[in-house]
């Protein structure tokens, strides 16, 4: 897979005002997430170590360093609405890599949002389709069109960084 051409802002072309507006949350999707539902869950898919998207490596040593991937989904009232995909160098030892090793089915945005050490880079955009690996992980949680939203932002810790990708499913659109 070549590198990926993420844009800071989003085009006119996405009409969907709902879509839009989670696209371009400032806040925690959780607890949007959470506000929006009966019933919030994160289901945990995998966790272990790995190797970063070719349009990810720059934040994990151009890709030459194996990477922690966490890869989850968020659901709201027992539906799949986002697949989150997070990469952590593991060339650096830290509190990130304990604390991300520790969640479980917890929701790295609680621990992103509320511990106040994180600063957070700017949000960045991508219309996926059937070509990007994570098109085709969050493709297996749901019936999807020909192409998926998606949005990436770094954390960073310390030394650390985070990169945290979000892809929207369909169902986000039953959320208000």
């Amino acid at each position: 897979m070549k590198r990926s051409k993420w844009q800071t802002c989003l085009p006119a072309s996405l009409h969907d005002p709902l879509l839009r507006s989670w696209l371009r949350e400032p806040d925690s999707l959780t607890a949007r997430c959470q506000r929006a539902s009966r019933h919030f869950r994160v289901r945990l898919l995998n966790y272990g170590k790995g190797r970063a998207l070719a349009d990810e490596a720059a934040g994990c040593d151009n890709g030459r360093q194996p990477a922690w991937v966490r890869e989850v989904a968020l659901e709201c009232d027992g539906r799949p609405i986002i697949f989150a995909h997070t990469t952590l160098s593991t060339a650096g030892n830290g509190r990130l890599s304990r604390w991300m090793a520790g969640l479980g089915q917890r929701s790295l945005g609680s621990l992103l949002f509320a511990y106040p050490g994180f600063t957070r880079g700017g949000i960045e955009f991508l219309r996926l389709d059937a070509r990007h690996p994570l098109y085709r992980r969050a493709a297996a949680l749901a019936e999807v069109g020909d192409h998926l939203w998606a949005r990436r932002s770094a954390h960073h810790l310390g030394r650390q960084s985070v990169l945290v990708t979000e892809v929207f499913l369909p169902d986000i659109s039953r959320l208000k």
